[in-house]
């Protein structure tokens, strides 16, 4: 029996309408169309020309509507590695040149790219969509995101966005960031945090 392959497609800018492939579901779980269209609507024109860091990437469709949108570069972090192939697909079916797939643990291989950025002018965007935590050895992973975000020193963030299950409670404060618009879409919730 052949496997049923899942898509979504871009929804504006310069690949509109061009299709992604999505991991299976087990193994992933993807931004639904109305959240994606919502999250870029919040930001508008200020996607242009920024660095778009999308970690916990898996088929990375917020990082190539970023592209899509005009965003000057997209980084994706993924651990899983089948759904780091059908990102890696994803970007090469689309002709991207400026992104760059990272294949390995958020939590372990975000700070080394936020580091590696700090003395830039460019300024990021940081999508962060864990998986959630119902899976197995999931159990702790908004305490750890939200740990992960009260680390970040670098000056340069212009927005985080945290994609997450709409029953969990985002702290008003961390670190150095606070939450100023939350959305909801019945069980996911977009939360986003600015300095």
């Amino acid at each position: 029996m052949k496997q049923q392959i899942f898509t979504t497609q871009i929804i504006a800018g310069l690949y509109r309408g061009k299709k992604l492939e999505l991991p299976s579901l087990e193994v992933t779980r993807s931004s639904k169309s109305r959240l994606k269209e919502s999250f870029f609507n919040v930001l508008q024109f200020d996607i242009l020309d920024k660095v778009f860091i999308e970690a916990f990437a898996g088929s990375g469709s917020i990082g190539l509507e970023a592209l899509s949108r005009e965003a000057k570069i997209a980084y994706f972090i993924e651990i899983n590695k089948r759904s780091y192939n059908v990102l890696r697909k994803n970007c090469r079916d689309l002709g991207v040149r400026n992104a760059q797939t990272i294949y390995g643990d958020t939590f372990l291989e975000l700070p080394v790219l936020l580091n590696s950025l700090k003395n830039s002018n460019e300024e990021i965007v940081l999508y962060i969509d864990p998986p959630f935590d119902f899976r197995d050895g999931m159990e702790n992973i908004y305490e750890k995101s939200f740990e992960m975000i009260k680390d970040i020193e670098i000056n340069n963030i212009f927005m985080i966005c945290i994609e997450h299950e709409s029953t969990v409670e985002i702290p008003e404060t961390l670190g150095q960031f606070s939450v100023y618009k939350t959305k909801k879409f019945g069980k996911s919730t977009l939360t986003y945090l600015r300095k």
